[in-house]
């Protein structure tokens, strides 16, 4: 019931993307691929899994982004999904990536 809450709770569009990054959880940190970014959040594919609750603290960081903290929304094996904080400049990072340095992803063939 949680994944489907937070899904509900996402207004703000998302945006396929495949950029590479570090997440950190305590004193864990995983690389991977950020897979759906948007303005309040994002979900990163990783290359092995973590266990992270919901609510746990996370730092994800990236060429492309920067620095972004927020709390984990769901987890399902190698797949996070993360809020933003609100009190961050998380949009501010975002909104950039888009107008500078985003192509949208095409699937795999």
């Amino acid at each position: 019931m949680l994944l489907h809450q937070a899904i509900k709770a996402r207004h703000t569009a998302r945006h396929r993307t495949r950029i590479i990054a570090t997440i950190r959880y305590g004193e864990h940190d995983r690389s991977g691929q950020v897979i759906n970014l948007s303005a309040s959040g994002l979900a990163i594919q990783l290359e092995r899994p973590l266990f992270a609750s919901a609510g746990s603290r996370i730092r994800v960081t990236c060429d492309a982004l920067g620095m972004l903290e927020g709390s984990v929304t769901w987890s399902e094996g190698v797949r996070i999904g993360v809020q933003f904080d609100r009190s961050s400049n998380a949009w501010a990072k975002v909104a950039s990536y888009f107008r500078f340095y985003h192509t949208p992803a095409r699937p795999k063939r």
